[in-house]
């Protein structure tokens, strides 16, 4: 009887497949956690430098790495810049506008000089009346003789009609704030009307004033006089000459939109 070959057990070899899903599980998560904590960090930087180097190792290219959200730091830098170009924006339409307003302001007070010029000229009052056109305001001066006896306040009868052709010009352009300033030359006054040259010059301005304002289409909230005595001379008061050019009224019609505000000694307008 032939003997049946045995055939020895061989031991089971455990199944050891399941260690590949688990390892590419545990890069996953080890991933996973690395990503989760680069998002709650500020470096930006360092966290696209890791994305591209996880999404190169484990896919090759580009991932969902690549398409993450902004980091809060990112957002805030982003809010920053588009506050800055609102600015920015804001900025330069608002000086465009300031600018347009200058230059119709500019184009209306040339218009004004040349009408007054143009009276001066007409009326023969180049001795006595001039006009300055600056960057604060333009300027009417009068000569004290063409509105003033010696040492007196009241407006003489015959030229109370420059005052009202003044008023007649300034009606034109009733939004602009108007000063009316009286000055005086070095000499003491010596009269029973006056005390001093402050005291003069204060009154002429207020006398001129209030005729113009005779005028209803002015407002009164717009004008303001001053009175400077002696204290602001053009001219050398040493000389008959120049104490001539020192006596006199001035009436300046201030810019609304001057680039570089200076002081006129009127309050502001309430309008």
């Amino acid at each position: 009887m032939s003997k049946k070959t045995r055939h020895e057990e061989h031991e089971e070899h455990a199944d050891e497949s399941w260690l590949l899903p688990y390892s590419d599980l545990m890069t996953l998560l080890v991933a996973l956690f690395l990503v989760m904590y680069a998002m709650s960090a500020t470096d930006a930087k360092k966290f696209e430098e890791m994305a591209q180097a996880f999404s190169s190792v484990l896919n090759g290219g580009t991932g969902v790495l690549t398409e993450r959200a902004a980091t809060p730091s990112e957002s805030n830098l982003d809010q920053g810049k588009s506050d800055k170009m609102n600015n920015v924006i804001s900025k330069n339409t608002g000086e465009a506008e300031m600018a347009k307003l200058r230059q119709k302001e500019q184009e209306d007070l040339e218009k004004l000089k040349k009408q007054f010029d143009q009276y001066i000229k007409n009326n023969g009052l180049t001795d006595l009346l001039s006009t300055k056109l600056n960057q604060s305001q333009l300027m009417i001066t009068i000569s004290d003789n063409a509105l003033f006896a010696s040492g007196q306040a009241v407006v003489k009868d015959e030229s109370r009609q420059l005052a009202k052709s003044i008023s007649t010009m300034l009606q034109q352009f009733p939004d602009y704030d108007v000063v009316v300033q009286g000055h005086t030359d070095n000499i003491p006054i010596s009269n029973t009307s006056y005390s001093s040259n402050w005291d003069l010059s204060v009154d002429r301005a207020l006398h001129f004033m209030k005729i113009l304002l005779l005028n209803p289409n002015l407002d009164p909230k717009k004008f303001s006089p001053i009175g400077y005595g002696e204290y602001h001379p053009i001219a050398d008061n040493s000389t008959p000459v120049g104490r001539a050019k020192n006596r006199r009224v001035e009436v300046s019609i201030i810019r609304k939109y001057q680039e570089f505000k200076q002081f006129t000694g009127i309050p502001p307008s309430d309008n």
